[in-house]
């Protein structure tokens, strides 16, 4: 892959843009939209946009190294702001002998759900251009530029990337003590490549012995805690799957370790190992060296939760696609959503996040994996955190949750989302994080006053996923990411975030410290979340405006306004106090000839 570092020279790039026609497009366009600090026009023309909902609209197309931005002439009003991260797939529509109207253009496939067509003039090869350059600006790293957010010159008073210090959470959460230590032994990456430098592992574990442990985990993934329950000491470890393989290899140095893990809490009699495979795909996974705990393992239960995989998921989601973009079937909308199985996805992973959250709950440590420990266990271990904790149900703490269970322990976000690489049909793309946020959005509709972020939050967060506007994202895990001197190079998409946090508040919110969250994991009680799948449909897009929440912000305003107001009435009347006072002292010590001075004074705006 190449590195999105690369030296990039936007004057060599695009030469034949003249600086005449440069100034013209920013003229152009410069009511309409903001460029970004670092963001450079690449070219512009007139061009015909196939949109699903309105038909042909004319208009101008602006392509920046960062967006395609559209804005129609027509007298229907129309525009169109596109990161260009967000875009999966560039196609050639039609050819310069194509019959029919509006048959020769660009077909763009987004990853938010959309698709996007535009028409040209079919003769002098009018695409091509266009075509070039997007497909250039839309997929960096396959043409040896760099990623946007290594270009974006955005300043923000607070940085992003402190909001996460590993240490820090880790005492948040009453460690080390005398059962769990905090280990450097990763701090070069040479024991795991994909974990983070600060690990907590059992006291009794010297760090020769997590080297052997290494040796038996797929990927050196070894079982680390993520979470401890201050009360009842119970804890959630997150690792891969152990390498038994066909042959059923053993490990006593693996099975002494999970033994320790148990022992580290007095309530754990036998130790809950949450597979998060189904148990066929466990079995089948011995045929490549992998596998499960089996009956060696002592004072330890196996349970399989069912979650499909990484290839089942990207499916779904596209059939999900199918059924909302661009348009909504109604009088076959239960049978259609029920085919695309998304929900019933959901389901397992919410099911599977509360039986883990509900063990730890009960005082039972949890061992939480899947085949690598990156996807369905990142889903399992902060979704069961997130029940379990309410720090992570606020703004910040939910930026921490994401930060250390996602980013820090190596969710493979660059194969998943596939940044700035060509390579659409990759078989490691898959929508994990986007199902992890959704099932996020599931709990705050059942839970209304139990998180302090709202669902704008969440629809930014998985905005910025694709945009390759910050560096939050970027990278399979953290050595890479110390590799590319992301934190040095790049913006945190919190410095964003909390930059404005007003805008991302749930008026709602009301704290409770010790409540532990259990969603209703029923095909019942679960939605398809609209505001983002269908978000591109303006007929559904009108619909989204909650006037009870609307009209409960307009309160809260209300209530400030009026509360400003006291205090600036209190501010007068204690201010005129303090004048009536003085003049009192003034006038006794004069003539008392002038009375109706002090009555003067000790008047109140009142």
């Amino acid at each position: 892959m190449a590195s999105p570092v690369s030296g990039y020279n936007s004057s060599t790039l695009d030469s034949h843009i003249s600086t005449t026609t440069r100034d013209s497009l920013k003229m152009d366009f410069s009511l309409d939209v903001s460029l970004l600090p670092g963001e450079d026009t690449v070219t512009g023309l007139d061009i015909l946009y196939i949109c699903p909902f309105s038909g042909a609209l004319k208009g101008k197309i602006l392509l920046t190294n960062y967006r395609l931005y559209f804005k129609s002439s027509d007298d229907i009003t129309m525009t169109l702001d596109v990161p260009l991260g967000t875009v999966s797939r560039v196609e050639k529509m039609g050819g310069a002998s194509s019959r029919g109207e509006n048959s020769y253009g660009l077909d763009i496939t987004c990853k938010d759900m959309r698709n996007l067509r535009f028409a040209l003039k079919q003769e002098g090869h009018s695409r091509r251009g266009i075509f070039d350059l997007l497909f250039r600006h839309a997929f960096p790293l396959s043409h040896g530029l760099p990623l946007f957010a290594y270009v974006t010159q955005e300043k923000y008073a607070e940085s992003g990337w402190n909001i996460y210090k590993p240490v820090e959470e880790f005492r948040r959460q009453g460690l080390p003590n005398n059962k769990w230590r905090i280990a450097f032994i990763n701090k070069n990456y040479d024991l795991c490549d994909t974990y983070p430098t600060v690990l907590t592992v059992p006291c009794k574990c010297k760090d020769e012995d997590l080297r052997r442990v290494a040796s038996f985990r797929s990927r050196s993934r070894i079982p680390v805690l993520s979470w401890i329950h201050r009360e009842n000491q119970a804890v959630i470890v997150r690792c891969s799957q152990p390498l038994v393989g066909m042959s059923g290899k053993r490990n006593k140095d693996d099975e002494r370790y999970l033994e320790l893990i148990r022992e580290a809490n007095d309530t754990t009699k036998k130790l809950t190992i949450y597979d998060a495979r189904p148990s066929v795909n466990a079995v089948a996974n011995k045929a490549t060296g992998g596998g499960y705990e089996g009956d060696e393992y002592q004072n330890a239960e196996l349970i399989f939760l069912d979650i499909q995989n990484i290839h089942v998921m990207r499916e779904s989601l596209k059939k999900l696609k199918d059924i909302v973009y661009p348009t909504v079937e109604e009088s076959h909308w239960l049978s259609s959503l029920e085919s695309t199985h998304w929900l019933e996805h959901i389901k397992l992973v919410l099911s599977g996040a509360i039986q883990v959250a509900d063990k730890v709950s009960s005082g039972n440590s949890v061992v939480v994996h899947c085949s690598d420990g990156w996807d369905r266990t990142a889903q399992l271990t902060s979704l069961a955190m997130l029940m379990l904790d309410s720090h992570y149900r606020t703004l910040r703490g939910f930026e921490v949750l994401i930060e250390k269970e996602w980013i820090s322990f190596g969710h493979k976000f660059a194969s998943r989302i596939g940044h700035g690489d060509k390579n659409h049909a990759d078989q490691d793309r898959s929508p994990i994080f986007l199902q992890f946020i959704d099932c996020v959005w599931q709990m705050t509709k059942q839970f209304p006053t139990a998180f302090e972020f709202n669902e704008n939050l969440l629809l930014t967060i998985l905005d910025h996923l694709y945009s390759c506007r910050f560096g939050t994202f970027l990278f399979n895990c953290e050595s890479a990411r110390d590799q590319h001197e992301v934190r040095l190079k790049t913006v945190s998409l919190w410095s964003l975030v909390n930059s404005r946090m007003d805008i991302y508040l749930n008026p709602f919110y009301t704290p409770d410290s010790g409540q532990v969250l259990y969603p209703v994991a029923s095909m019942r009680h679960l939605e398809l979340w609209v505001a983002y799948y269908i978000r591109w449909n303006p007929r559904i897009r009108q619909q989204q405006q909650s006037p009870v929440e609307q009209r409960y912000k307009e309160l809260l305003a209300l209530r400030d306004e009026y509360l400003k107001k006291l205090e600036q009435l209190q501010l007068s009347d204690s201010s005129s106090y303090h004048l009536a006072n003085s003049s009192t002292s003034n006038t006794t010590s004069s003539s008392a000839s002038t009375p109706s001075q002090q009555y003067t004074h000790l008047q109140t705006p009142l």
